[in-house]
Parts: C-alpha cells; structure tokens; sequence
C-alpha cells in the first residue's frame, strides 16, 4: 500500500474517532533543550553542530499532536516535524499507535543567486511519513516497543524514500541517591535510505532530580553494519527543561 493511501486511511481515523469519544484529561508537554551535537539516526538529516529544541506534546487518551522544532544555535532552522499519533488499541499491557508526519521539514544551507547577488539561505526539503507503533508494558517503569515508519521526500534531490524499523526498551525513574534517577532507552535499528541500508544500535541515557524540571541526558548512535555515508560512531549531551501539566475540559 502507497504512503500517501497509508496517510489518507489515518487521517479519516483520527477525524472519525474525534466524533465518537470524548475524553476530557487533555495533556501538554514541552521539552526546550540544548546540545553540543544536532545529529539524527537519518544521517542526512544531521546538522552535526551545537543546536536547540523544542519538543511538543499535547492530546488525550487516544489522540495526540507532537511537533518539533530544530535550531541551529546560530538561528538557522534545522528540521521541523508535525506528528500525528492515534491509539488504535489501549489496554492495561497493550498498546498500538497509528501516526504521520504532515509533514516532516528538513532545512538546508544552499548558495542562492538573488538580483545577482550570492547569498547564503535555508531551503527546506519536504517529506511526509507513515508510522506503527505497537507497545508492550512490562512494569510501570519499563516497556518494549517496535517502530515501523515509511517516509517519502517531494523533491528530486537528496534522500527519496526511507525506511525504519527498530526494537527499543524503555526503564524510567530508576531510583539511584536521594532523589535523584535515572531513565534508560536502548534501541536496535534498521535504516534504508534510497539504495542503501545499515543496522545501528543506540541508548539514550536521562539523568534527573524528582521534582525539578531540569534534566542531563545523552544519546550515543553505534552502526553495526552500514552501506550509508555516515560516522560509524557518534553522541551528544544535551541540557533539558521540562513543563508537564494536565488539564480538565468541562
């Protein structure tokens, strides 16, 4: 089935199900963090300089919206990307999500000749994408998920299609001194890009205080195996704030 019949049959699922539930806890989360290192599991997607983000958010029990924002620290934009995400299936252990990217932004550098002048500017390429995500909950701390996503690119250059597949676990608030904690996330990956693919493993390690907002956290990317141009070996760290609230719509 073509991604764009995939997007179609999920946006007439999320519209249908606005109308047949209503869920009054209405959720919103936002993550503005900074980092010594923009880098992305999609290689040419990577800005591989220090950058800033701001992570979204918000819904209900079924429905979700997710946007993110990517900067540059010099203020060039980065990548934009608008996530869509419904619950098919929520059971105590169980859940399945349905989401697309409508649409996915990615910003590049390129040299542009205006009224004979040669600037510098920001060209964003646009894709869209279709996911499954089906999720298993070991414990109210730890959970296992699988990801499946589709995405396609509108534009004749750079990458067309991909293709991503991974196995995650996920450990959160890991008591360690006091009251502070630890969140744990590996994952084990397989990427194609157009003609060629790879296998990669990484983690995503979260250290925090309970009670304060601010949280240290570092991703580390290792390709086991790859035929895609990209290092072989990479990470960041990363300065988080987080705003968590719920709200009650009467």
């Amino acid at each position: 089935m073509k991604l764009k019949t995939l997007l179609i049959l999920f946006g007439l699922l999320c519209a249908s199900s606005a109308f047949a539930q209503r869920d009054s806890t209405f959720y919103f989360r936002a993550d503005l963090s900074t980092t010594n290192n923009g880098f992305s599991i999609i290689p040419a997607f990577t800005l591989g300089a220090p950058a800033a983000f701001l992570d979204m958010r918000m819904g209900n029990k079924r429905m979700s919206f997710e946007p993110l924002f990517r900067f540059s620290l010099e203020g060039r934009p980065w990548s934009f990307v608008f996530i869509y995400r419904y619950k098919v299936i929520v059971k105590p252990r169980f859940q399945l999500s349905l989401g697309g990217h409508l649409p996915a932004l990615n910003f590049v550098t390129n040299m542009v000749m205006i009224n004979g002048i040669e600037e510098k500017l920001s060209v964003a390429r646009r894709f869209l994408a279709a996911e499954i995500i089906p999720t298993y909950k070991i414990s109210n701390k730890s959970s296992i998920s699988l990801l499946f996503l589709r995405g396609h690119a509108f534009q004749n250059h750079g990458v067309q299609n991909s293709v991503f597949l991974s196995l995650a676990g996920n450990v959160n608030k890991i008591a360690l001194v006091g009251k502070t904690y630890v969140n744990f996330s590996p994952q084990v990956f397989y990427l194609k890009i157009d003609a060629d693919d790879g296998f990669y493993v990484n983690a995503t390690t979260t250290f925090g205080i309970r009670g304060f907002p601010f949280t240290v956290s570092s991703i580390v990317n290792k390709a086991i195996e790859s035929k895609i141009t990209a290092k072989p070996f990479d990470w960041n760290v990363s300065l988080i704030y987080t705003l968590d609230k719920q709200f009650k719509v009467r």
